[in-house]
């Protein structure tokens, strides 16, 4: 970690948004800059806390947790997958179709999680570094450039300034709202989300499995037919109306819809239209996780997406700040940072909704033909569809895009 050259005060980071992109962006500056920063976390609800059930982190990103020090904790809250990222079944008898293997032989592997005992490692590890100051109530509703720094404006008409702010609000960034005019667009699915102990489904549970079954139920539906759900992030289904939709499939799987909350949440699937600018206010804002880049599900990858924005922007801002003679300026690094993510980020969102397709068989390869005729076709686009998300060395592409930048 830097120290702050004597004589010169920290840069001063607000970070908007307490969710998981937020947290590890503190972690992340914190780990490669040190006293170089001094962090402030603003979170609109009253506590810090994740909404939803499991979530997946690939293991592109679980090897950059472990760089800055995280990879035995979050691993030590996983569940086993027994070297398995995903294994498709027919819907009507569970026979496979393909098991795609989780790509890693190290130690580092890939992370099944509660979203909410993830967020409490990386609140742990904030509060044990002393990484950041946090701050809950705190709902920013609008930023300034006065004088060369940031004003945040909160809801409760107070006001913070900071040299460089980071927009990780989520989906419905109010930050992004304010540099760019679009709206999260629902994607014709929504999902239903619960949680089931291993233990209620002993005897019958014909797969390998974990210490909390995640069930995350895809229902096509017309979003005239939504109601006020397409308004809201989550909000509560019927159990009786799941399994009316999955009536035909398996007795395995009407058995877990049947062990699942009498009212599952229920999420309309939404993502973001890709931008090709997350940097703003001369280099002192940038957007970062699904603020930037909201994406579908579908391939797991959500999550991995933004601790890799974390990482690089930890990465990026050390490097502005360690400068010598002849400093290029903020605004040169926090592109270096959107140069390096764009790409990767905008492939996976694109990706993510493709797989959609291939799951539903709704790609266009597939239509007209029969459920079995589309088999091998979903079994040639799933078999390595995850491979360039995980082995990509994210350290590598940054090295290579600053000795660029560096060259200029």
């Amino acid at each position: 970690m830097a120290a702050a050259p004597a004589g010169n005060p920290p840069m001063r980071v607000g970070i908007v948004g307490g969710g998981i992109g937020g947290l590890v962006a503190a972690l992340s500056l914190h780990y490669h800059c040190g006293s170089q920063v001094s962090i402030d976390i603003y979170e609109q609800a009253c506590e810090y806390k994740e909404i939803g059930a499991g979530v997946g982190i690939g293991v592109n990103a679980v090897k950059l947790l472990d760089k800055i020090g995280l990879g035995r904790q979050v691993m030590d809250i996983s569940g086993d997958r027994s070297g398995v990222w995903i294994s498709f079944r027919r819907y009507d008898n569970d026979a496979e179709i393909i098991t795609v293997p989780t790509g890693a032989k190290s130690k580092v592997q890939q992370c099944s999680v509660h979203r909410a005992d993830f967020l409490e490692v990386l609140l742990t590890a904030i509060k044990e570094r002393k990484a950041a100051q946090l701050w809950t109530n705190k709902q920013c509703r609008a930023v300034s450039d006065i004088n060369g720094k940031v004003l945040l404006h909160f809801a409760d008409h107070t006001t913070s300034t900071a040299d460089f702010v980071i927009g990780c609000d989520g989906i419905h960034s109010t930050i992004r709202s304010q540099y760019i005019v679009d709206k999260p667009q629902y994607r014709g699915r929504i999902a239903y989300r619960g949680l089931v102990p291993i233990d209620s489904l002993k005897g019958w549970w014909p797969f390998p499995t974990y210490s909390t079954l995640n069930v995350v139920a895809f229902v096509t539906e017309d979003q005239t037919t939504l109601g006020g759900v397409k308004e809201s992030w989550a909000a509560t289904g019927d159990r009786q109306e799941l399994a009316s939709n999955f009536s035909d499939f398996s007795q395995t799987v009407r058995l877990v819809i049947g062990q699942m909350s009498a009212q599952p949440t229920k999420w309309p699937l939404n993502d973001r239209e890709q931008i090709d600018q997350w940097t703003f206010a001369g280099g002192k804002l940038v957007l970062l996780g699904d603020a930037a880049h909201a994406m579908l599900p579908h391939q797991g990858a959500g999550a991995g997406q933004s601790i890799e924005d974390g990482y690089i922007l930890g990465r990026a801002i050390q490097d502005y700040l360690r400068q010598g003679p002849g400093r290029l300026s903020l605004a040169a690094y926090t592109h270096l940072y959107q140069q390096v993510r764009l790409p990767r980020v905008q492939r996976a969102q694109e990706t993510a909704r493709q797989a959609g397709q291939v799951y539903e068989m709704q790609a266009d390869e597939m239509v007209g033909k029969s459920y079995d005729d589309c088999l091998p076709i979903v079994r040639e686009q799933l078999k390595d569809r995850m491979k360039w998300i995980w082995l990509e060395d994210l350290d590598d592409v940054y090295g290579r895009a600053r000795s660029l930048l560096l060259e200029v």
